[in-house]
């Protein structure tokens, strides 16, 4: 009995999973019943701020092949990235035009923060993952009641100075952009000490080593979406609210009463203003800050 018991459930299992593999079978394939994966074409002539990739490289093409398949099959992500930018990039593409700054560095932004108000392990914060003493050598306040790392306008201000500064030093926006990551001492320490003059011929540590190419994966997935299977409605995309900016050179003793004064609500002026990082504005300096406000209802 145990025998033909045995026997049964071997053919039960087994018939669980034919259908599994029938339909995993090339030739039983059928278009709409099976996701396809594709390698993606590495697209030929690419640069970034108007410099050229050199693509005869291999291990080149092979970091940039590897930053092309992952942001393309990270579909998720890669749709949130398209949504984000949309609302973003209005507000940081005229401060990089303001300092002559490719606009090939948004996509810097991208990377570091996915365009969200995130902190890093080591205490980056903000969409330009600045550091607190990165931000202040620039003119940001950071203090535990302001912090205008999380402030998209000044940190961009902020972020575009540290660049400027980087391509003085190097000659090029590609060397600036590396700078961003591994800082202006490490990427020329390793210049000299490996006795090159390019990015692309420095050995580096795995995160350097990725940063441009992923830089200029996201450029081309997010410029050029339909091409890599990304398909959307504008009206799936995000805007920023319409808002007016007040002007306050005082202390705001209870951010959600002041918020009540503008008929708005602390949940709104914290979203538009997540630099101020407390429920008061201490302001004892008697600054003068400007305060967004939600206008109207989206």
């Amino acid at each position: 009995m145990k025998k033909y018991v045995s026997l049964l459930l071997g053919i039960v299992v087994i018939g669980a999973f034919v259908p599994f593999f029938i339909k995993a079978t090339p030739s039983t394939k059928k278009t709409g019943e099976t996701y396809i994966i594709k390698a993606i074409k590495t697209p030929e002539n690419l640069t970034f701020a108007q410099e050229v990739v050199p693509l005869h490289k291999q291990d080149i093409v092979e970091r940039l092949d590897r930053e092309l398949l992952v942001n393309t099959y990270w579909q998720s992500n890669g749709l949130l990235l398209i949504k984000r930018a949309h609302k973003y990039f209005p507000i940081i593409e005229p401060i990089l035009a303001k300092h002559n700054i490719p606009n090939d560095f948004k996509y810097l932004a991208v990377i570091e923060s996915g365009l969200q108000n995130v902190t890093s392990p080591a205490g980056a914060r903000g969409f330009w993952q600045l550091l607190a003493t990165t931000a202040k050598e620039y003119g940001l306040e950071v203090n535990d009641n302001v912090d205008e790392r999380y402030h998209l306008e000044k940190a961009t201000e902020a972020a575009c100075q540290y660049l400027l500064k980087a391509k003085e030093k190097f000659g090029t926006w590609t060397e600036a952009a590396a700078a961003y990551n591994i800082g202006i001492q490490g990427l020329s320490r390793r210049l000299i000490e490996q006795q090159v003059t390019s990015y692309y011929d420095l050995l580096l540590p795995d995160e350097t080593s990725r940063y441009v190419p992923r830089i200029i994966a996201i450029k081309e997935i997010l410029s050029k979406p339909y091409d890599f299977g990304f398909v959307y409605d504008k009206n799936d995309l995000y805007k920023l609210p319409q808002y007016r900016s007040v002007k306050i050179d005082t202390a705001i003793t209870n951010i959600a009463s002041f918020a009540k004064k503008f008929d708005t609500n602390y949940k709104e002026i914290k979203l538009l203003n997540p630099w101020l990082r407390e429920n008061v504005l201490n302001n004892r300096s008697r600054k003068m800050y400007e305060i967004k406000l939600l206008t109207q209802e989206e």
